[in-house]
């Protein structure tokens, strides 16, 4: 055997996944995960925003006056 420790790794995982299939197996409630990447996407979005203002200005908004 080359890899005894990919060997090792591959069967648990494959005891793992058979294992899961079976009608005794235990259910195992999923895990919440929290959002890594939220605040890093909120401020890509913000630099996107004012990069997009710079190269296309918004067009100035129509002022209608009332006589």
């Amino acid at each position: 055997m080359e890899f005894p420790t990919g060997y090792v790794t591959a069967l648990d995982a494959m005891n793992r996944h058979v294992n899961s299939a079976r009608p005794d197996a235990p259910v195992q409630a999923d895990r919440q995960r929290r959002p890594l990447l939220a605040p890093t996407r909120q401020v890509t979005a913000v630099a996107l925003r004012r990069l997009a203002d710079r190269i296309q200005p918004r067009p100035m908004p129509t002022v209608t006056r009332c006589s």
